[in-house]
C-alpha cells in the first residue's frame, strides 16, 4: 500500500497521531486536500517565475479588499499578545464573549485589573536626535493593551482541561493553565499582566510551567471565519460533492505557499506545537538570580533562532480585516511585524526577505513591535 501523502509534508509524530486519531474518511478528506494543493496551487503559482492573477481563484470575486488605504499605522500599540490553543480554526465572534473558555476568563481577569490607561514610557536616555517612529511603529513599553487571540494549536497538557498558551513578545509557551477563574487569574499574575517581566516571577510559586518556544519564528494566520469571510484565510475544509469553497480555496493556497516556500528554502514549518519540541528545562526550575536566569532565557531565545524552523497558526481575528490577507510574525528577537494584503506572490518575498534575512516589507508593512530596535540592522540581530 502507498504511504498517505501527508507522511511528505509532516513530522512522525504528528503523522502517529493521525494514524491513531483519524477515522477512514479524515484520512482520504485530509488526502483529497494534499492532491489540490500538488496539482493546483504547487504547481499554478509557487513555481512560477513570474507570478500573474491570470486564471487564479485566490481571491473570489464577492471578497472586497482594501487596497487604497494607506497601510502603516493600522495597528494599534500593546504591550502583550496571547494566542490560547483551542484545536480550532474558527470561533465564535467574539472569543472573549464564550462562556466557559481561557479567553472569556483571562478578559475577566483583565478587566478586573483595572489597567490604567498608560502614557508611552519615554527611553531612559532620549535623543534629541533620534527620529521619531512612524504611526504603527512601537515598543511593547509604550503600552499596557493586551490582546487575546484563540489559536488553531491543541494543548500538550495531559489535562484536556488544561490550555497551553503562547504569550508575545516574551516568545514562551505556557502550559498546564486550567481553564478556571483560578487558572486566568493565575496566568494574569504571573505570565500576562503588562507589570510582569518575563522570567521575573518568583520562580518557587510560579503555578504553570513555561518554556522559550523552540522555533525561528512564529506566524500568525488569521483564520476567523465567523468574524468576516476576508479573515477566513485558512482553516481547510471539503464541502459536499469534493466541491472546494472559494474561501477555502483561498485559504489553502495562502497557506500552503508559506510552508512550500519555507521547504524549497531549507526550512522546517510545523501547524502544531509539538509537546517533544518542548524538551527542555521550563523556565521555573531555572537556577540563579534573576540576572542569571535572564542569561539563561536569552542563550535559549538564541538558540531557536538558529533553528531553521517556523510554527504556524491559524488565529481569530487579529483587527484590519478589510486588508486580508493579514499575517503577524513573531521573532526570538522580540519583535513583531504585521503584515497587510499578503497574497501567495507576497510569501516567497516574506520568507526569503523577513524570515530568512530579517528585512521588513514597507509596501506591505501594518504596523511592527519592537521592530526598531537600538543598534540593530534587521530583525535578526540581537
Amino acid at each position: 500500500m502507498a504511504p498517505h501523502p501527508v507522511t511528505e509534508y509532516t513530522s512522525e509524530a504528528s503523522w502517529a497521531m493521525v494514524e491513531d486519531k483519524f477515522s477512514p474518511y479524515a484520512k482520504e478528506t485530509l488526502a483529497k486536500l494534499i492532491t489540490f494543493v500538488e496539482e493546483e496551487v504547487l504547481a499554478d503559482c509557487r513555481n512560477c517565475a513570474e507570478p500573474c492573477e491570470e486564471g487564479h481563484d485566490s481571491y473570489p470575486g464577492r471578497l472586497t479588499i482594501d487596497t487604497d488605504s494607506p497601510l502603516l499605522g493600522t495597528v494599534k500599540p500593546y504591550r502583550r499578545q496571547v494566542v490560547i490553543s483551542t484545536g480550532k480554526t474558527d470561533w465564535d465572534r467574539e472569543v472573549t464573549e464564550t462562556r466557559g473558555s481561557l479567553a472569556a476568563l483571562l478578559c475577566g481577569a483583565k478587566n478586573a485589573a483595572n489597567l490604567p490607561i498608560a502614557e508611552p514610557t519615554p527611553p531612559a536616555t532620549p535623543s534629541p536626535q533620534a527620529a521619531r517612529a512612524p504611526a504603527g511603529v512601537f515598543r511593547a513599553a509604550d503600552s499596557t493593551r493586551v490582546s487575546i487571540l484563540n489559536g488553531s494549536h491543541s494543548t500538550i497538557a495531559d489535562d484536556a482541561e488544561q490550555d497551553t498558551v503562547l504569550v508575545f513578545p516574551d516568545y514562551t509557551a505556557v502550559a498546564d493553565v486550567p481553564r478556571t477563574r483560578d487558572g486566568a487569574r493565575a496566568l494574569w499574575e504571573w505570565a500576562v499582566d503588562p507589570a510582569v517581566e518575563r522570567g521575573s516571577a518568583v520562580v518557587e510559586k510560579m503555578p504553570f510551567r513555561t518554556w522559550v518556544l523552540p522555533y525561528s519564528c512564529v506566524i500568525l494566520l488569521c483564520s476567523h471565519k465567523k468574524r468576516d469571510n476576508r479573515c477566513a484565510l485558512t482553516a481547510p475544509k471539503l464541502e459536499q460533492g469534493d466541491t472546494l469553497h472559494p474561501i477555502v480555496r483561498r485559504v489553502l493556497i495562502y497557506t500552503a505557499a508559506f510552508i512550500h516556500s519555507l521547504q524549497e528554502n531549507g526550512w522546517a514549518a510545523d501547524t502544531q506545537l509539538e509537546c517533544h519540541c518542548l524538551m527542555g528545562t521550563p523556565i521555573e526550575d531555572l537556577q540563579g538570580t534573576y540576572d542569571e536566569r535572564q542569561e539563561t532565557i536569552a542563550k535559549e531565545l538564541k538558540s531557536s533562532a538558529a533553528e531553521k524552523r517556523v510554527l504556524i497558526l491559524k488565529t481569530s481575528h487579529i483587527t484590519g480585516h478589510k486588508f486580508a490577507g493579514n499575517c503577524v510574525i513573531y521573532t526570538p528577537q522580540g519583535s513583531g511585524v504585521w503584515y497587510g494584503r499578503v497574497s501567495p506572490h507576497e510569501v516567497e518575498s516574506i520568507v526569503i526577505n523577513t524570515i530568512i534575512h530579517g528585512r521588513v516589507l514597507a509596501p506591505l508593512l501594518r504596523g511592527g513591535l519592537n521592530i526598531s530596535r537600538p543598534g540593530c540592522k534587521s530583525l535578526n540581530d540581537w
